[in-house]
């Protein structure tokens, strides 16, 4: 039994304290102008260079460290900016908001709710990418709108959801041309100084990218404190008879109609996503955008690319997300778990007077579900997948099972198990180098009894003292482990990679410095190994996994 079936995590998530302090950091000073041209559909102004290319219809090649797309190129030969970053003095929440649509195409319209206590305030959109390093392009500026505060957000009673529906719309945006599919970050400026984002993802359904890149929508509403309630935790005291695990005070039901509370609004983007995002814009790779959401409605959609990456702490899926990653998986489509945990997590959607899919049930319990014994079983959202009904173990998927996390903010090195390994090419690393820090709260690790697959290859074996984590999974001679693995699956020879530790894309950014410089070089240059190989198609067909586990010390670890 995993550890998160039957006790707490009594620590913040780590990376809902990082992802304030991590804005910036990878980006050097300086912005250029950008030309601003009049649009005709809104009272506003859009800042852009031209109209982007189809990407369905590019011409891709092969790169060094992936597949590249010429639009992606172009993308970022634009003037880039550094006016998206908030400084780390600006107090968070002044103003906040967030918008109708998790996911917009061109041509939609999104309406944006926001609170403030100044008298007006202005919104500049930014894609983000790499831009000559700078981190962000801006796309679309708004004229002065007036600020307002909003009412109190109301806590529905039993299921302790706190919506915000009750917002009036502060603005609109049309979703036009002049909108790049990527991620975006709306950035609220009020007329007090106060700053906040709210992020929105513009995707292209026709695309047949190579990567398919997933915000973790659900994962970050589920860990979402504004209004004083997460899946997590909540406010009032539980009675001393009642099990504190789950909390009894938790909300059973999230609702994304309402502000992120962490990251100024953009919640943990800057630590589990945009490392990520930054190195692929940068090296021009062939990538397409979506939310999980997305995925909820369209699944089907994760068959369409090479490619689908998971990114860090990514533990919360709907079972059409699952669903339709399994198919992908087994038509040859190869997966990337860049975060422990992943799949771990059983939500289901439901609409809000908003729009679809903007409430997001996890009740963390088969008998408090109202849907156990009257709905899809599918759908009942006990603890985790592996709760029944679903019955569901994410570990013949992901590889390894969830086996617990690193106390507050105790890190370990990565350990090289096979140096001989593709994706440690071009390194230098051997068997037994080390990357210090790149392992950190959450961490998966092999469990052949829970489904680990029998021609699994270990690429990573890290030791993490006993007085340094949580786990019930076991303890070897005072160590628990951290395992990157990678396995083929024999039904469609898809490639399946799990980094074992949540904290690997923010280890793209943290520049630990190591006997051959920054150490998140060798982070990124194992990441581009991964792409190179993955980009190709099913990884089995040229690369199968080679079973080593077996050879792994101590015995059983």
């Amino acid at each position: 039994m995993a550890p998160e079936q039957n006790m707490a995590k009594p620590r913040t998530f780590l990376y809902r304290r990082l992802a304030a302090g991590a804005i910036g950091i990878l980006l050097v000073a300086g912005s250029l102008s950008a030309v601003v041209l009049a649009t005709s559909s809104s009272p506003s102004t859009t800042t852009t260079t031209s109209s982007p290319a189809s990407n369905a219809a590019a011409k891709t090649t092969a790169g060094p460290v992936g597949v590249v797309a010429p639009w992606v190129v172009a993308e970022n030969k634009k003037p880039g900016t550094t006016a998206w970053q908030i400084p780390p003095a600006v107090t968070p929440n002044i103003i906040a908001g967030f918008s109708n649509l998790n996911y917009a195409a061109v041509g939609q319209t999104a309406k944006f709710y926001v609170t403030t206590p100044a008298p007006s305030f202005k919104v500049t959109a930014y894609r983000m990418g790499y831009y000559q390093n700078k981190g962000g392009r801006s796309v679309w500026t708004s004229s002065t709108y007036k600020g307002v505060v909003q009412p109190v957000c109301p806590l529905t009673a039993g299921i302790n959801m706190v919506s915000c529906e009750n917002w009036s719309t502060s603005f609109s945006v049309p979703i036009t041309k002049a909108f790049v599919q990527g991620d975006y970050l709306f950035k609220l400026t009020d007329s007090q100084g106060n700053q906040g984002y709210v992020p929105l993802t513009v995707w292209d359904q026709s695309s047949k990218a190579t990567y398919l890149f997933v915000n973790r929508t659900f994962t970050e509403e589920g860990w979402n404190f504004w209004g004083g309630y997460d899946f997590y935790q909540g406010l009032g005291p539980c009675a001393p008879t009642v099990p504190t695990y789950p909390q009894c005070n938790r909300a059973r039901v999230v609702s994304l109609d309402r502000p992120y509370n962490t990251g100024y609004g953009a919640s943990d983007f800057f630590g589990n996503e945009y490392p990520l995002l930054q190195y692929m814009e940068q090296h021009g790779l062939d990538v397409t955008y979506v939310t999980d959401v997305t995925l909820d409605v369209q699944p089907s959609l994760s068959s369409n690319h090479k490619v689908f990456l998971s990114l860090g702490h990514d533990e919360t899926w709907s079972s059409p997300e699952r669903q339709g990653a399994i198919t992908a998986k087994g038509a040859g489509t190869n997966f990337v778990f860049f975060g422990s945990a992943a799949v771990l997590r059983h939500v289901r959607m439901q609409p809000s007077s908003l729009g679809p899919e903007r409430i997001e049930v996890n009740y963390r319990s088969t008998q408090e579900d109202p849907l156990n014994g009257k709905g899809n079983p599918l759908d009942v959202t006990g603890n985790t997948f592996s709760s029944p009904p679903t019955s569901l173990s994410p570990v013949p998927f992901t590889g390894e099972l969830y086996s617990g996390y690193l106390n507050g903010t105790n890190n370990v090195p990565f350990v090289v198990a096979d140096g001989n390994a593709w994706a440690f090419k071009g390194t230098g690393l051997k068997t037994g180098s080390q990357l210090p820090g790149v392992v950190m709260s959450d961490i998966d690790h092999l469990s052949f009894a829970d489904g680990s697959p029998k021609n699994i290859q270990v690429f990573g074996h890290s030791p993490i003292p006993e007085n340094q984590l949580f786990t019930a999974e076991g303890i070897w001679n005072g160590f628990s482990y951290s395992d990157m693995t990678y396995y083929t699956d024999p039904a469609g020879n898809a490639g399946v990679i799990n980094t074992g530790t949540v904290n690997w894309i923010n280890a793209m950014s943290s520049c630990i410095t190591g006997p051959t410089g920054c150490l998140s070089s060798k982070v990124q240059q194992i990441t581009g190994n991964i792409f190179a190989l993955f980009g190709k198609g099913p990884a089995g067909l040229s690369t199968p996994s080679v079973p080593n586990w077996s050879s792994i010390q101590p015995v059983g670890s």
